[in-house]
């Protein structure tokens, strides 16, 4: 019922397929923006090549605002980061660098999408982090439960099929507590985004973001958080 009025099946599905494509074009815009973005790193041609990539950046970037605004649309949040209160404090106080060196502290990545784990560890691992990779929830808890002091951080994907990062987040937690979890998902309700961070969640990237976004807020985080 809304409004003393039934729900048709039509904006039933509807309320499920809009937040499901919010998410999915925003996992698909933060692979190409990644990418670019490494591309262009890398990229050592002619200085006409210049052209492409700008094309490239602002068809992201145009891509993002319209997503953004279907994120909107859907009730999901339209902040891009959100840090705990706690380590918020504490990064206004004490400035994270933007590239954060990893002296080899050990990140979980956990993400269904092959092509976003890449890159994530890829990122990572060229930042001076020491990476270990989950493609389900199921996995990340497996790993994370063998060897629960090896890790100093979880960066974790929302929306993963049959155990989610919600519920992915509340094991690791029931595992170690201490070690901190950085949510980064293309589509979350404001209400789901606020109940995790009560319970302990360190941060929230909505993608798509830049690899230097998720160096900040992974150095923010790990700064913040007790030795």
């Amino acid at each position: 019922m809304k409004n003393g009025q039934s729900v048709s099946p039509e904006e039933t599905e509807r309320a499920q397929i809009v937040p499901e494509a919010a998410s999915e074009l925003n996992n698909l815009i933060q692979i190409i923006s990644s990418t670019v973005v490494l591309l262009e790193k890398m990229w050592k041609g002619p200085s006409e090549s210049e052209e492409h990539f700008e094309v490239l950046r602002t068809s992201v970037d145009r891509a993002a605002k319209v997503t953004a605004r279907l994120v909107q649309h859907a009730g999901g949040t339209n902040q891009k980061n959100v840090l705990h209160c706690d380590l918020a404090a504490g990064a206004e106080a004490r400035p994270a660098p933007k590239k954060p060196g990893g002296n080899q502290r050990c990140i979980l990545v956990v993400d269904d999408e092959p092509m976003a784990l890449a890159l994530s560890r890829y990122v990572l691992a060229q930042a001076g982090f020491a990476v270990a990779t989950a493609q389900s929830g199921l996995e990340a808890i497996d790993l994370f439960g063998r060897e629960p002091n090896r890790f100093s951080l979880v960066l974790l994907d929302l929306s993963m099929p049959s155990m989610d990062g919600e519920e992915t987040f509340v094991r690791l937690r029931a595992i170690n507590p201490k070690v901190p979890v950085l949510l980064n998902t293309g589509f979350i309700e404001k209400h789901r985004l606020e109940r995790m961070m009560d319970a302990g969640l360190a941060g929230f990237l909505r993608r798509p973001y830049q690899p230097d976004d998720v160096l900040e807020q992974i150095g923010s985080v790990l700064e913040s958080a007790p030795a």
